[in-house]
């Protein structure tokens, strides 16, 4: 195990020096150090925190921010910004939203970061916010922020959760591995795009489709790093915003776009091409096939470009922001940053769109609201990044996807839909493209050969923070990353991912064995839902270095491992019985008994 190397202030923080909440957060990042096989934490220029919404938060977040804030001393380092709310409280009762206490919960978590010294942004777009520092090393926690940042800005961040990036603000520093450094930021994905992409819906597609195409074989530590070819020699702000967002949503936490800037050497580990085919199948498949009950667009934010597109749309049109009756034009919500609000209030965009009838919200992203499902039943927008997560547990609402000025005409009846029951719901398959795609495949790669046999036993790594421990128990084992936030339940621990090899089987009261979580960076407050409501593994077995669950094993001394010197996955069957044992810095996993 690495030894890391404290300064005498890092040392003092670790020892409670500074208060409780310095010394957690410090002790998370020595944890997160040893896992990625560091020595040194670097101080950084910035933080933006994730984990905001009562629906992405939930328990787990709240009760930890409690505990935050029994401490004094407990406040942040260096400038942190906060990422989107689950309301917009000036507006709640527009937002019909009949979650109970959502109001007061969703107002409890922002005044407890704010108490810590967060700037309350509000926003997942730090990077349209003056005075947000875009450059040098930083904890970011918001996938679509980390992918722009590190894209186009000159921002060096990991994709930190929820849970690290706090501990970075707490204490100004983080551990220096991964894509703070040049040859962590190597593309490995090599994509050419042949279809003509122009409308930024396009771009989100494009990105949505590069995740899709995960293969377990892949080796990438830090998610896919795709170079693009093919794309127009110029973008605009709103088309890379759509590319970056959309691509996150598979663990994208960089691109490049070829021509556009300097790319360290290539390790490419395999080769994709987007077709215009492909983009036709995608818009086909992601197309309405029913009445949709609510309209919503901005997702990530809306920028002051795309509010302007859209009162352009809306310029002397009329549309509802309310629940629509049978066979009437759905409602339109846009959502942006209070910031971009302000800009456009002061150039007349707010005032058009709010003249159109459209709800004009902020603080807030429709990903992270609990939606009413008595009347959204369907819900239409142009953002991959916002279909990703509506359809998934979260919320759990079909959600149906086109270009900005065919939902502007959805919303003002110019665009009539017409057509069957619902076809496109969470468990629709992607049209099919010229790579498959790890979510098409029905069966694991587990269930498909011979049980593994015999004795086995392979020794791993621990966190610095946890002291020795034996823990035996059911093994719950899957080849294929987890998504924790939105497809694992957070009340039993079921995977809820049709397509997942595990869809279906719970983790809760197993020792849970899979390569690493992906997925949002709020993940971590969804394993710490489950400790509180005693359904969490009972201990976690990862290969990959897995910002996700290490921080909620670390924080709640969660027996964890990584770093097997023996492929744990290939040789342990689901339902096999085995142990988990620590002594000192080792970590031995042992099958006890095999499954019948």
């Amino acid at each position: 195990m690495s030894i890391i190397n404290l300064n005498n202030e890092q040392q003092a923080m670790l020892n409670g020096d500074y208060g409780r909440a310095k010394q957690m957060g410090m002790r998370l990042l020595v944890d997160m150090a040893a896992t990625a096989g560091v020595t040194e934490l670097i101080p950084i220029q910035s933080a933006h925190l994730s984990g905001v919404s009562p629906l992405t938060g939930g328990l787990g977040l709240r009760r930890f921010l409690a505990r935050l804030g029994e401490d004094t001393e407990a406040r942040v380092a260096i400038p942190t910004t906060l990422n989107a709310a689950g309301c917009d409280p000036d507006q709640f009762a527009e937002m019909r939203i009949t979650a109970p206490d959502f109001l007061d919960h969703s107002q409890e978590i922002v005044a407890a970061y704010t108490r810590l010294g967060v700037r309350p942004t509000q926003s997942c777009i730090p990077y349209e916010w003056e005075g947000v520092v875009t450059s040098g090393p930083a904890a970011w926690a918001e996938s679509n922020a980390i992918c722009f940042g590190n894209s186009y800005t000159g921002l060096l961040t990991n994709r930190e959760s929820g849970l690290s990036a706090l501990a970075s603000a707490l204490t100004g520093y983080t551990p220096k591995y991964g894509l703070l450094a040049e040859e962590a930021r190597r593309p490995n994905l090599a994509v050419v795009v042949t279809a003509e992409l122009d409308d930024p819906t396009d771009f989100s597609i494009l990105g949505d489709w590069i995740g899709k195409q995960r293969r377990r074989e892949w080796q990438m530590p830090y998610g896919p790093i795709p170079a693009i070819k093919g794309l127009p020699a110029e973008l605009s702000h709103e088309q890379k915003k759509a590319l970056t967002a959309a691509a996150a949503n598979y663990g994208c936490p960089l691109l490049y776009i070829d021509g556009q800037g300097e790319r360290p050497p290539a390790d490419f580990q395999a080769r994709l091409r987007f077709t215009q085919a492909d983009l036709d199948a995608r818009y086909e498949a992601l197309r309405p096939k029913n009445a949709v009950s609510l309209i919503t667009l901005g997702c990530p934010q809306a920028s002051v470009g795309e509010l302007r597109a859209i009162a352009e749309l809306l310029q002397g049109k009329q549309v509802t922001a309310d629940p629509a009756s049978p066979g009437s034009p759905p409602p339109l919500w846009i959502f942006t940053s209070s910031a971009n609000a302000t800009i456009a209030e002061k150039i007349g965009l707010a005032q058009i769109i709010r003249d159109s009838g459209a709800l004009l919200l902020v603080h807030t992203c429709p990903e992270v609201v609990p939606y009413d499902k008595s009347w959204v039943k369907h819900i239409l927008t142009n953002s991959m990044k916002a279909e990703h997560y509506i359809k998934s547990g979260l919320n759990g609402i079909p959600t149906s996807v086109m270009r900005l000025a065919d939902c502007i005409a959805v919303a003002t009846g110019e665009y009539v839909l017409e057509g069957e029951e619902i076809a496109v719901t969470s468990e629709s398959k992607p049209a099919t493209s010229t790579t498959a795609t790890a979510t098409e495949q029905p069966a694991s790669s587990l269930l498909q050969r011979p049980l593994a046999t015999g004795p086995f036993s392979a020794n791993g790594h621990g966190l610095p923070s946890q002291r020795d421990f034996i823990i035996s128990g059911e093994a719950f084992v899957t080849d294929t990353p987890i998504t924790l936030l939105g497809f694992v339940n957070r009340h039993t621990g079921r995977i809820e991912e049709p397509g997942h090899p595990a869809h279906g089987q719970s983790m809760a009261g197993k020792i849970a064995i899979f390569p690493k979580g992906t997925g949002s960076t709020v993940a971590p407050y969804v394993l710490l839902e489950l400790y509180y409501r005693g359904q969490a593994p009972l201990a976690i077995a990862n290969t990959d270095i897995d910002q996700q669950s290490a921080p909620a094993c670390s924080l709640e001394s969660i027996p964890y491992a990584y770093g097997f010197d023996a492929d744990i996955i290939a040789n342990i069957n689901n339902g096999d019985t085995v142990t988990l044992m620590r002594r000192g810095d080792r970590v031995i996993l042992t099958v006890a008994e095999r499954k019948e």
